[in-house]
C-alpha cells in the first residue's frame, strides 16, 4: 500500500511512465500530455490519494461532485476515459480496478515528488480539437452521454435527435470532450446552423478540418477522428450524401450528427434526447428529494448564477415543479425562465407562463440567434415546414392532450387532405420533433409539448379562424 494523503499542489505523482502535475492539472506520458477532462483528473487525484485502498463509488462522487446530484453512470464514464488514457502504458497493465460491490482501487505503485518550476506548455503538444470552452456544467445528461461515449466508437455513425432547445449540441460537445483521448487525429465540430446553401456544406466542413481548398473529402481516409455535424435539419439531403461519402471512404472516422430529424442515411443509429426529468407531485415532501430531478437541478443552478444567495425552500417546491412541468423539461426554456428570477421571483415566473414567448426572451447574447429565445428556436422549425404542414400543426394545437388520427382528421377537415395524406403529414411532424408519437394497446396517438402547442396555438389565433377550428373538437 502506498497511500498519499498529504499531497500538495506543487506535487508530481508518478506511476508507470506517467507524471501527474497537480498544480498544472496535467498528466504527461513522457513529454506528451494526455487529453483528460477536469472531472477525470479530480477522480484520478482521489484514487491516487488512496492508492492501494478501495474507494467507494459514493465517496468518489461526494468528493468530485460535492454540490451536485449525479448518476453513477457519470463516474463510470470518467473511469472509462482514464482507463483508455492509460491503455498505452505498461503492456497489459491495469491501473484502476473495479472491486465489485465496493468501489475502485488504484493498484499501481505511486511515487511522490515536488516540482519547483512550472511546465512550459509551449513544449508540449496540445490536444487536436476545435471545441468551445464549456462555461457551465452539463446537467441531467449522464445516461445519454455515457451511452454515446460507449457506442460511438463502435457504431461510427449516430444521430442525436430532439426538438429545439432540448440540448443536443450541449450533449454532443460533452461527448466530444470525453472522447478526446480516444481519437488520435482529434475531435472536430462543424456547426451548420451558420449556412443555408447546401452547396456550402463541403467547403464549410473543409475549413473546420483545415483542409486545403478543393481537397476532396476522400482525403480524410487515413484519419482516426470524431466529426460532429451540428444542426443538420435544414440541410438533410446534402448532409446525408456527405456522411455516406465519408463513412465509405474513411474507415476510421466516426460521425455524430445533431438534428431535429433523422438524416435517414445508410448505417444511421438514432438516439432521441428526452427532456430533463420533472419531479412528480409525490416528490414535494422534501428539498433533498426534489433536488434529485434533473429539471430542478438545472433551474436551481441557473437561478443561483443569476441571483446570489438563491435557495430552494420547501414552500417553493410546488411552484418550481409547475414551472419545469409547463416548460416540458426543455433545458433552453428552463434556463431562460431562471434568467428572470431577479425581476419576477418564483411566483411571478409562474404567473407569466401563459405568456411564455414574451417571458422567455433573455438568452445568452453569445448564443446563436435561434437559441436566444424560445420563440426563435420554434421559428427555426416552423419556417422550414411546407404550407400544408404549417396549417396542420396550427389546427392540431386545439388538442390539449394526446389525439388519434381520426380525431386529427375531424379537426383538420380539409377536402384536399385525405386520411392517408394526413398520416404522412403527422409522421413528418413527428420526425421533425414537433409532435411525439405514442403507441398504446395497438393505437397510435400524437402529442404536443406544451411549449410547441402554445406556439402553434398563437399562429392559429393570429390566422383569425381559431374559433371555427375549436368548434370541431
Amino acid at each position: 500500500m502506498n497511500s498519499l494523503r498529504d499531497i500538495h499542489s506543487d506535487t508530481v505523482l508518478r506511476f508507470g511512465p506517467y507524471a501527474f502535475h497537480l498544480n498544472q492539472r496535467l498528466v504527461l506520458d513522457g513529454d506528451r500530455p494526455l487529453r483528460l477532462g477536469g472531472r477525470a483528473l479530480d477522480i484520478l487525484q482521489v484514487l491516487l490519494e488512496h492508492a492501494g485502498s478501495v474507494v467507494s463509488k459514493d465517496e468518489i462522487i461526494a468528493q468530485v461532485w460535492p454540490r451536485s446530484v449525479v448518476e453513477e453512470i457519470n463516474l463510470r464514464v470518467h473511469i472509462a476515459a482514464l482507463r483508455r488514457a492509460f491503455r498505452d502504458g505498461l503492456e497489459g497493465h491495469c491501473y484502476i480496478v473495479n472491486i465489485p460491490q465496493r468501489g475502485y482501487s488504484f493498484v499501481a505503485p505511486v511515487q511522490q515528488a515536488s516540482v519547483l518550476t512550472p511546465i512550459s506548455f509551449e513544449s508540449v503538444h496540445q490536444p487536436q480539437h476545435n471545441l468551445p470552452a464549456r462555461l457551465m456544467p452539463v446537467t441531467g445528461r449522464d445516461a445519454v452521454v455515457g451511452s454515446l461515449v460507449r457506442q460511438l466508437p463502435v457504431r461510427r455513425f449516430m444521430t442525436l435527435v430532439g426538438p429545439g432547445g432540448i440540448g443536443k449540441t450541449t450533449v454532443a460537445l460533452r461527448v466530444a470532450e470525453l472522447l478526446l483521448q480516444h481519437y488520435r487525429d482529434g475531435v472536430w465540430r462543424v456547426d451548420l446552423a451558420t449556412i443555408d446553401d447546401p452547396a456550402q456544406v463541403e467547403g464549410h466542413l473543409a475549413r473546420a478540418l483545415a483542409l486545403e481548398t478543393g481537397t476532396p473529402l476522400e482525403a480524410l481516409w487515413q484519419r482516426h477522428a470524431l466529426l460532429i455535424l451540428d444542426n443538420c435539419e435544414h440541410l438533410l439531403e446534402r448532409c446525408r450524401s456527405v456522411v455516406e461519402t465519408l463513412l465509405g471512404s474513411a474507415p476510421r472516422l466516426s460521425i455524430l450528427v445533431t438534428s431535429r430529424e433523422p438524416l435517414l442515411a445508410a448505417g444511421e443509429t438514432l438516439l432521441s434526447l428526452p427532456p430533463l426529468v420533472v419531479p412528480p407531485a409525490s416528490a414535494l415532501r422534501s428539498v433533498d428529494e426534489f433536488m434529485g430531478y434533473s429539471a430542478v437541478q438545472l433551474f436551481v443552478s441557473r437561478a443561483r448564477a443569476r441571483q446570489q444567495g438563491f435557495a430552494l425552500r420547501e414552500q417553493d417546491l410546488g411552484v418550481v415543479r409547475e414551472i419545469c412541468r409547463r416548460l416540458d423539461g426543455l433545458p433552453l426554456a428552463i434556463e431562460l425562465a431562471a434568467a428572470q428570477i431577479d425581476a419576477l421571483a418564483l411566483v411571478g415566473l409562474q404567473a407569466q407562463l401563459d405568456n411564455c414567448f414574451q417571458l422567455l426572451t433573455q438568452g445568452r447574447r453569445t448564443a446563436v440567434p435561434r437559441h436566444q429565445t424560445l420563440k426563435a428556436a420554434l421559428d427555426w422549425s416552423y419556417e422550414r415546414l411546407n404550407a400544408v404542414e404549417q396549417t396542420v400543426l396550427q389546427r392540431l394545437a386545439v388538442f390539449k392532450s394526446a389525439f388519434t388520427l381520426d380525431a386529427a382528421m375531424g379537426v383538420v377537415s380539409c377536402d384536399t387532405l385525405l386520411p392517408a395524406s394526413l398520416t404522412k403529414v403527422l409522421d413528418s411532424l413527428a420526425l421533425k420533433s414537433l409532435l411525439s408519437l405514442e403507441q398504446a394497446n395497438g393505437v397510435s396517438r400524437y402529442r404536443f409539448l406544451n411549449t410547441t402547442r402554445r406556439y402553434a396555438l398563437e399562429k392559429l389565433e393570429h390566422g383569425g379562424n381559431a374559433e371555427t377550428i375549436f368548434k370541431r373538437t
